[in-house]
């Protein structure tokens, strides 16, 4: 596996306790959000007294309901820590709601879980402008080992994210660009795992948890949580349980995410940690077939270098891509910037690969246009990522992030889950493993639905649902202005300066 994963001196983290990677594992992905809440229900229904379970996230909505009535996330976590179970949870204390932030919703579900005997700390303990992304739970069982499992994805406990793969989108709706209607669909993706890869992912919310350093530096954060009497202190964890026995045959690398900060360092990543992009960088120099992306922005000039020397490198690979066809924000000002980005990335990719380079964006039965957020990357049928990371400068060195990337000998993981993924956007089943074959099923699935439109919607819809991306073309003007906002507020860089010089990461 040293082919594809970083090597501990790759990693260049010794603050950390993390392996290189674990091998004998199971891993299943979970499409889109009904999938995945329909596995966390039960997992949770059955711990116990003693049993331990370990959350963070982005956003969490206290009344997100994970299948139906009584199902609201709070009330699952808070019956859990009512019969004893040991609930932790770390969530973003996020920027003010009229940003169109999270600050009141993860305030709210951690008074919930606390007043049930859990404890959900608010954690602002990030670069200025970042945020904490990483979206994983750990549920740990004492004595019953077999039930260990760890969820690691790009899937929030809150409003929107509980679509199925019909993309009708989740009942408890967010609000987003008026071009995804009044229920945004939504799709995503979240791996679970199983095997001794569960106590690496512990061992990283252990790291945060652990950390001294307090929750917030802000004096008007830290007032109102006096003021409020907000827990800011992270009680004590059980020791941490061996890892699992092995579950399967797969290898996994944890990846992650930590910026350097100046003050406040992270004591587990004190020059921050860029493992995330480290392992992109090293896996996708190695392909030569095929890239098969799925992410939410696809953006920055930097990480889509690392895309298009591959593409120069080998002659005969292709990148496939799986993008939203509009950004998700209303309002020129969060638009602009977002088309800005994605501009630069796909000229770069395309001046590298010119008609190897296949961008797509999907939409429902209906027309409505599918908001992509899963970040997934497959590379060659070998390795394959699916984490909380997007292919952007933020994700690779700004925000915290966690990713998973997974290598078996065979290449069926990679090949099931990029079948899969190819089987919901395309209506058919691809069973033709030449990427030429893959490439066609997508670009022939794009023209027929076209057609179709062009044709004035005469007849049965096709069974596809993507169409190719064709990016706007934005004015000298907008791109000057929107530039600016891009890489400052939108896309920021999060190295340390002896990095950036040299553009290392």
């Amino acid at each position: 596996m040293s082919d594809w994963f970083l090597s501990a001196q790759e990693r260049d983290n010794p603050h950390s306790d993390l392996a290189p990677w674990t091998e004998g594992n199971a891993a299943r992905p979970l499409i889109d959000g009904r999938e995945y809440y329909g596995a966390l229900l039960p997992a949770v229904r059955r711990m116990r007294r003693g049993d331990l379970l370990l959350f963070t996230d982005w956003r969490g909505d206290p009344d997100e309901r994970l299948d139906g009535e009584g199902t609201e996330i709070s009330r699952v976590l808070c019956e859990a820590a009512e019969r004893g179970v040991i609930v932790k949870g770390l969530v973003w204390r996020s920027h003010f709601d009229r940003l169109q932030f999270s600050e009141d919703e993860n305030q709210h579900l951690g008074e919930k879980i606390e007043a049930a005997g859990g404890e959900c700390l608010r954690d602002m303990r990030v670069r200025t402008g970042g945020s904490h992304h990483q979206k994983f739970i750990v549920l740990r069982h004492p004595g019953r080992p077999e039930l260990d499992v760890a969820w690691v994805g790009g899937i929030d406990l809150c409003h929107g994210r509980a679509d199925s793969d019909a993309h009708e989108g989740d009942p408890q709706a967010v609000s987003m660009a008026p071009v995804y209607g009044p229920r945004p669909p939504w799709h995503d993706v979240q791996l679970e795992l199983r095997g001794p890869a569960v106590g690496q992912i512990e061992a990283t919310f252990r790291e945060r948890w652990t950390d001294p350093t307090p929750l917030s530096r802000n004096p008007f954060f830290r007032l109102h949580d006096r003021l409020y009497r907000e827990d800011t202190h992270a009680d004590p964890l059980p020791e941490q349980l061996p890892d699992p026995e092995p579950a399967g045959d797969l290898a996994v690398q944890v990846l992650r995410t930590y910026p350097h900060r100046r003050a406040g360092a992270y004591p587990f990543a004190p020059d921050g940690e860029r493992t995330v992009a480290r392992g992109y960088r090293k896996a996708v120099g190695r392909a030569r077939r095929l890239i098969y992306i799925e992410d939410q922005y696809l953006w920055s000039p930097q990480v889509a270098e690392c895309f298009a020397e591959a593409l120069r490198n080998a002659p005969d690979l292709h990148l496939v891509a799986v993008v939203p066809r509009h950004p998700d924000a209303p309002g020129r000002f969060a638009k602009s910037p977002q088309l800005y980005g994605r501009e630069r990335a796909l000229a770069i990719l395309d001046d590298a690969g010119g008609d190897r380079v296949h961008v797509f964006s999907p939409e429902n039965a209906h027309g409505t246009p599918i908001y992509v957020h899963a970040k997934v990357c497959v590379v060659d049928d070998a390795w394959a990522t699916v984490g909380s990371d997007n292919v952007s400068m933020r994700s690779w060195t700004h925000d915290s992030e966690l990713t998973c990337a997974v290598a078996d000998a065979t290449g069926q993981y990679a090949r099931s889950l990029r079948r899969r993924l190819a089987r919901e956007h395309l209506g058919i089943d691809i069973d033709d493993d030449q990427p030429e074959t893959f490439i066609a099923a997508f670009e022939e699935a794009a023209a027929e639905l076209h057609r179709w439109y062009e044709n004035g919607r005469a007849g049965d819809r096709p069974p596809g649902r993507v169409l190719t991306y064709d990016a706007p073309q934005l004015t000298w003007w907008t791109r000057q202005w929107s530039g600016v906002l891009y890489r400052f507020v939108h896309d920021p860089d999060g190295r340390p300066r002896k990095l950036r010089r040299p553009g290392a990461f």
